[in-house]
């Protein structure tokens, strides 16, 4: 295992990048009409994912490690299979929330040692809300932009009581399977109650404990899942494929990720 000293001292640079990508896409995201291109996948892409890109490449290269961004060229499994540590970023995650403009997106980096999430940073511009996790444990605060600093951290989970059970769902996709899977859900005799977020919140959602289940039977990528992955575990909760149980896994030669339960 890398050492904690070491761990702590990347966390802190992940968390300065987010910051600093959090100020770019706000330029975009209050100050201009943004421009909306289609990715291969026909995803959208802006200015703003493109600007959050390159301020946390740049930030991050102080630390030497390979990044692997979703905005980034695509570097081929022969070349990254051999990485023991490196950063995982998805730059703008949520960017149809971005589109829309309903403020629910984040700013996403992982840092990876072999297969698995060994710190997370994920990052609401909007809200200006920073969620973080690490060996030392997981924690939550509020950004001043201006002086790049926080104030306000509680430690996650939080100590919350919910009458219901709440399910964090996604907004954009909602499918059979899901609706299925809640319908069978022990909830130790409590009220199913729904609650949607967009991008990486609904992760963020477990590790506080304001949700008690994430089901996501539909598509993802890796880059959306790895810093929230971090959240949770250092928060005491998990994330496990939804046919086995096992946990997620990074840096696979497809990058897609299987069906996975927060919880």
């Amino acid at each position: 295992m890398t050492q904690s000293i070491n761990i702590s001292a990347l966390t802190e640079i992940a968390i300065k990048a987010a910051i600093k990508a959090g100020k770019e896409i706000l330029d975009v995201y209050y100050n201009s009409d943004f421009n909306v291109e289609l990715k291969a996948d026909n995803s959208p892409l802006t200015v703003a994912d493109k600007r959050a890109h390159n301020i946390i490449t740049e930030v991050l290269s102080e630390t030497k490690l390979p990044v692997l961004s979703e905005e980034g060229k695509m570097i081929s499994y022969d070349e990254r299979k051999n990485w023991k540590l490196f950063w995982l970023v998805d730059p703008l995650d949520g960017t149809k929330e971005f589109v829309k403009r309903n403020d629910e997106f984040t700013v996403n980096i992982a840092l990876i040692e072999g297969n698995t999430p060994v710190a997370g940073v994920v990052y609401v511009p909007v809200t200006k809300e920073l969620y973080w996790g690490n060996i030392n444990g997981s924690f939550r605060a509020i950004v001043d932009e201006v002086n790049e600093t926080f104030a306000g951290i509680q430690k996650l989970p939080l100590n919350l009581v919910k009458a219901n059970f709440v399910v964090a769902g996604s907004k954009s996709h909602m499918n059979a399977e899901t609706e299925r899977y809640i319908e069978l859900l022990d909830t130790k005799g409590k009220p199913v109650e729904m609650k949607s977020k967009g991008s990486s919140l609904k992760i963020c959602m477990v590790a506080e404990g304001n949700a008690d289940v994430y089901p996501r039977l539909a598509p993802t990528m890796e880059w959306d899942t790895a810093a929230g992955h971090a959240i949770v575990k250092f928060a005491g909760k998990k994330i496990v494929q939804y046919e086995n149980r096992e946990n997620l896994v990074y840096n696979k030669e497809n990058l897609l990720n299987p069906w996975f339960i927060v919880e």
